[in-house]
C-alpha cells in the first residue's frame, strides 16, 4: 500500500467516525481499503463496530449521490472530460449505460455488487433523472450489507487489515453470481410483464 494512501488513512483516524465517512464520501480510495481500516480502528478500540458501519452507510451513499448529480446536471460529456478524477472511465459508463438501459432502475442495488459497473450505474441513473428517493434507497439498502461485511473483516483481521481483499473474495464472488442472477431473473420478469 502506498504512502500516500497511508497517510491519508492515518488523517482520517484522527476525525473517527466523520473520517470514515469522508473517507468513502472523497473516494480517493476504495471503499473495501477504508472500511477495512475502520474495522482495523474498531479492533484497536478508536470506534465502535455499529458506528463504523453507520458512518460508512452514510459516506458511502452520499458519494454515489454525488455521482448521481454529476450524472444529472453534467451528462456523458463532463464525464468524459473529469470522470478519470474519481476513477469512472468511458469503458465503466459505457458497461454501466448498457446495463442500466437493459435491466430499468432495479439494477442500482445489484450491480452494487459487482466490480467496475457498481461505481459507474450512478451515472446513468442521474443522466436518466431516476427519482432521486429510489435511487437512494437502493443504494442504501446495497451499501450497508457492504459496510458491515468489511468492517468486519477489518476488524478480525485487525493489523492485517491490509490484505482484506483476498479474505473478501470467498464472500464477494457468491455476493456477485447472486446479484447477477437477480438481474437475469428481473429481466426475464419485466420480458414476462410485457407480454
Amino acid at each position: 500500500m502506498s504512502d500516500f494512501i497511508q497517510s491519508i488513512l492515518t488523517f482520517l483516524t484522527d476525525l473517527g467516525y466523520f473520517g470514515v465517512a469522508l473517507g468513502l464520501m472523497i473516494e480517493i480510495i476504495p471503499s473495501e481499503i477504508v472500511l477495512a481500516y475502520a474495522g482495523y480502528l474498531v479492533s484497536q478500540g478508536h470506534i465502535n463496530f455499529v458506528g463504523a458501519v453507520i458512518a460508512g452507510v452514510i459516506g458511502g451513499t452520499i458519494a454515489q449521490i454525488f455521482v448521481y448529480w454529476i450524472g444529472a446536471y453534467g451528462g456523458r460529456p463532463f464525464l468524459k472530460k473529469y470522470g478519470k478524477y474519481i476513477f469512472i472511465h468511458e469503458k465503466h459508463i459505457d458497461i454501466a449505460e448498457k446495463w442500466f438501459n437493459k435491466y430499468g432502475s432495479g439494477v442500482i442495488f445489484t450491480a452494487r455488487f459487482i466490480p467496475v459497473v457498481r461505481h459507474a450505474i450512478s451515472i446513468p441513473a442521474g443522466i436518466t433523472k431516476m427519482s432521486l428517493k429510489k435511487f437512494t434507497i437502493y443504494t442504501t439498502l446495497a451499501i450497508i450489507p457492504w459496510s458491515i461485511l468489511f468492517v468486519a473483516l477489518g476488524d478480525q483481521l485487525s493489523s492485517n487489515w491490509k490484505h482484506v481483499d483476498e479474505f473478501a473474495k470467498p464472500y464477494i464472488q457468491p455476493a456477485m453470481i447472486i446479484a447477477i442472477g437477480l438481474i437475469v431473473l428481473y429481466f426475464i420478469y419485466k420480458m414476462f410483464k410485457k407480454k
